[in-house]
């Protein structure tokens, strides 16, 4: 039995690229405290959101990408194995934390959400943080949240309504927490803030 397949990791390197250090557990959460405020001031507006949209409420579901960022940016950043569901669910405590009309179910909401942007960071084996993997990290985490609150929210809405909603929550979260987690993570990288991290290279990075 080779030692890989003994549980002993063959490629020692490659193990050290999965385990978290010191560094990386400082920022990641001072990252998701960060984004906690933001998820606590985006939900202070969802109120706003959801009068404007009462006419055809699944409309609400773009404005869902705002409490996917979390994850992604984390992700991005960290580069390392549980990084997006570690950040999206420090981020909807603080959110929690602070106070706001979801109450404690942000919990859920984080954790679900977290876990469908870490599922496809996972699908590449967290070697590839590329545009089209953001997106989809995104996009994965926005079905997740509409599925979420599909079960729990929106239970009484028709079938088409329920569908409608998770396909524009995958669209907020593809825009607002892929797209945008990508440009920011270049943006940082290019001011020197990632020096310590492996994403430090991300503004030479290929966009595919």
């Amino acid at each position: 039995m080779s030692k890989s397949a003994a549980g002993n990791p063959a490629n020692p390197k490659a193990a050290a690229k999965s385990t978290w250090r010191v560094v990386d557990i400082v920022v990641a959460s001072v990252l998701a405290v960060a984004v906690g405020v933001i998820f606590w001031l985006w939900s202070a507006g969802y109120g706003l959101i959801s009068a404007l949209t009462v006419a055809f409420p699944p409309l609400v579901a773009l404005y869902g990408g705002g409490w996917l960022i979390a994850g992604v940016l984390g992700a991005l950043v960290i580069r390392k194995p549980g990084a997006a569901l570690y950040c999206e669910l420090v981020a909807a405590t603080v959110e929690g934390l602070l106070g706001t009309h979801f109450g404690f179910t942000v919990l859920l909401s984080g954790l679900v959400q977290g876990l469908g942007a870490e599922a496809i960071f996972a699908l590449f084996r967290y070697r590839k943080f590329t545009l089209p993997v953001a997106l989809l990290a995104g996009a994965l985490s926005g079905v997740a949240l509409g599925l979420n609150d599909s079960l729990i929210s929106n239970v009484a809405w028709a079938f088409e309504w329920k569908a409608l909603y998770v396909v524009l929550a995958a669209v907020s979260g593809a825009v607002i927490a892929g797209l945008l987690s990508w440009l920011a993570v270049r943006g940082l990288a290019r001011t020197g803030a990632l020096a310590n991290l492996p994403s430090r290279g991300a503004a030479a990075e290929s966009v595919v």
